[in-house]
């Protein structure tokens, strides 16, 4: 396959960024995305050019690191992450835009490469458990019902790629933060801080510059693990709660 790449290129968080064209040539159908900018970049490092900056980890759709635009569409065509998307979604001669997530509160860092920690502080806030110290408990000591189980385990399965975010026209984290709050306020171990959870997290989820929430679904629609929208009402339930009790 033969394809033309625009890619959006930023020396640093304060430079001017703009879409440069590449080619390449030869590339597998079989390839995933990502191995097809790692050979853009082996051609690049050849020809003594600055290879392009994107985030990358564990490749296995695990961590979510890989995330960027491609064509307008969080991680790509597929509902999945960009590391899992393969070239054979693409045609030979196809032009392919890349671009960083844009967000306000995702700072571009260089190129493809944006600042997500605000991710990290919102979970910071809110996202434990209160945790005896000594010997664990006995993993049965607390039955926990298997509706409310299954409802932890979905929401566990958020990676907290962005995707979410970079889909939202108005960048908005309400699916990340719903994810998180309910994995822990369905559980009776998460029982303690359950009112103090949703609060702390949806008021640094606002201080951080994240956009409201309008019900457009574009999250859902992006993100790769199959979050549910019903997340977002039920942590708005959560934080009328909350509020009440306060």
């Amino acid at each position: 396959m033969n394809l033309t790449l625009r890619i959006w290129r930023q020396p640093g968080p304060d430079a001017q960024g703009r879409l440069t064209t590449y080619q390449v040539s030869g590339i597998s159908p079989d390839m995933s995305f990502l191995e097809m900018l790692d050979t853009l970049n082996e051609e690049l490092i050849l020809a003594d050019e600055e290879p392009v900056a994107f985030d990358h980890d564990c490749r296995e759709g695990i961590c979510g690191a890989c995330g960027m635009v491609i064509n307008g569409s969080a991680h790509g065509p597929e509902r999945t992450t960009t590391c899992q998307l393969h070239m054979r979604n693409f045609a030979d001669g196809d032009t392919i835009d890349i671009e960083p997530w844009r967000a306000a509160a995702f700072p571009v860092v260089k190129d493809l490469v944006v600042d997500r920690s605000a991710f990290d502080r919102i979970i910071g806030s809110g996202g434990y458990i209160t945790a005896p110290t000594g010997a664990a408990p006995e993993a049965h000591a607390t039955p926990v019902p298997k509706p409310d189980a299954d409802a932890a385990f979905e929401h566990a399965e958020c990676i907290g790629c962005g995707a979410c975010v970079a889909a939202c026209p108005n960048g908005s984290a309400m699916l990340f933060t719903s994810a998180k709050v309910v994995h822990l306020n369905v559980l009776p171990q998460g029982a303690p801080e359950r009112e103090s959870r949703v609060l702390d997290m949806v008021g640094t989820m606002d201080a951080e510059g994240f956009g409201g929430c309008t019900n457009t679904g574009e999250c859902v629609t992006a993100c790769p693990k199959g979050i549910p929208l019903t997340s977002i009402t039920t942590m708005n339930r959560e934080y009328l709660r909350a509020l009440r009790k306060r």
